[in-house]
């Protein structure tokens, strides 16, 4: 390698540097922000949470949910869900229950606009009980799934590495969590099952800049950090913008293609392939490099025992 190229190598890492540092600093300021919108706003809880009606009904075949959703929202004066069941022409209704059966206003007039072959299969009452326990296994799963992913990276890696890795992870469900609080949109456990599988797509990049800066540390003794975690994110960079690009494409075509009844699924997903993507280049890999990430730490292990 000439001199040139050296120059240039060296300048790229510089500015790699620079880029990591200024994205975590950003990553950190956003991230209370996003606590803070969390804790003035709060979430709108779906029915899945707060409890409420569930109808399936059954009506022509070529009625159409938008023309469903518009006369059953004026009649019942709040958001109605109205989703596609399993054939043609049956539909399921989720709203907010009305105590108040004077008040309550029966399906047949409200949809008689459209059809009056309407057919109601069955309507259950979902309590704020059984809401409230939702909430609390809801809560309990993400508990779980956090301490079981604590536990493996203390096993696989240094205690440095593993806490950039799960501060990433927080970094990405936060991001989430803020969108859903700002936006007021629906917090249902569609958006709640898109949580957990961010906590893996994201667990999954911060493992492989983590493996590969745990691999330089160990081949290259004689650097320091700072230019052993700009190779590491070099190195992966390609791989990681592959991977991210093509299951944002995937999640594009969900969002399009699902419909209202996967949107909040397909947002949740595609704001945390986004933020995981970004975390573990910058955060993933730069915190361990403030604790004080040396080659050392790794070094130690590989050395024999001594009598």
């Amino acid at each position: 390698m000439n001199s040139k190229q050296i120059n240039n190598s060296s300048q790229s890492l510089r500015y790699l540097t620079k880029w990591r540092y200024a994205s975590s600093l950003i990553s950190v300021v956003l991230m209370l922000l996003s606590l803070s919108v969390i804790g003035v706003k709060g979430f709108n809880w779906g029915l899945d949470f707060t409890g409420g009606v569930v109808t399936e009904i059954l009506i022509d075949q070529h009625i159409t949910a938008s023309e469903i959703q518009p006369l059953m929202t004026a009649a019942y004066q709040q958001d109605v869900s109205v989703i596609s069941a399993s054939e043609p022409g049956r539909w399921v209704l989720r709203y907010a229950n009305i105590p108040d059966e004077n008040q309550r206003p029966e399906l047949q007039q409200v949809l008689a606009p459209l059809a009056s072959n309407l057919t109601v299969l069955n309507s259950s009452i979902v309590g704020p009980q059984v809401g409230q326990e939702l909430v609390e296994q809801g809560g309990l799963a993400l508990v779980v799934a956090m301490l079981c992913i604590m536990g493996y990276l203390s096993y696989r890696f240094e205690w440095r590495l593993a806490s950039g890795a799960l501060f990433a992870l927080v970094h990405d469900v936060v991001f989430v969590l803020a969108f859903f609080a700002l936006s007021q949109m629906e917090f249902n456990l569609t958006v709640l099952a898109a949580i957990l599988a961010i906590l893996g797509y994201s667990l999954n990049d911060s493992i492989i800049i983590a493996d590969r800066v745990r691999e330089q540390l160990v081949a290259k003794p004689k650097w320091n950090t700072t230019d052993i975690n700009n190779l590491a994110v070099r190195s992966t960079f390609s791989r990681t913008m592959v991977t991210s690009g093509t299951t944002l494409l995937t999640v594009v075509a969900l969002w399009i293609m699902g419909g209202a009844p996967l949107e909040g699924f397909s947002i949740a997903m595609f704001i945390g392939i986004l933020t995981g993507t970004w975390s573990s280049i910058s955060v993933g890999a730069t915190l361990p490099e403030f604790l004080g990430l040396k080659t050392e730490h790794y070094l130690i292990t590989l050395l024999p025992d001594t009598p």
